[in-house]
């Protein structure tokens, strides 16, 4: 039978597909929203780390 994963964080993109009606996983709508991950923001569009490494999803993934 199929898997549930119960109550799952939405995990953000990488990038901002900038679609007029944002969709669920956009960086903007869940930064306005306050759903983003802690250490993390936008700037121009993209997901960033407030340490200034580089995102990666397992990172992402984890801090989620």
């Amino acid at each position: 039978m199929g898997k549930s994963k119960g109550n799952v964080a939405k995990l953000p993109k990488l990038k901002c597909c900038e679609s007029r009606s944002k969709c669920g996983r956009c960086p903007l709508r869940m930064l306005k929203e306050g759903t983003l991950p802690s250490g993390y923001t936008v700037k121009r569009r993209q997901l960033v780390r407030l340490d200034g490494k580089k995102v990666t999803k397992k990172k992402l993934a984890k801090a989620a």
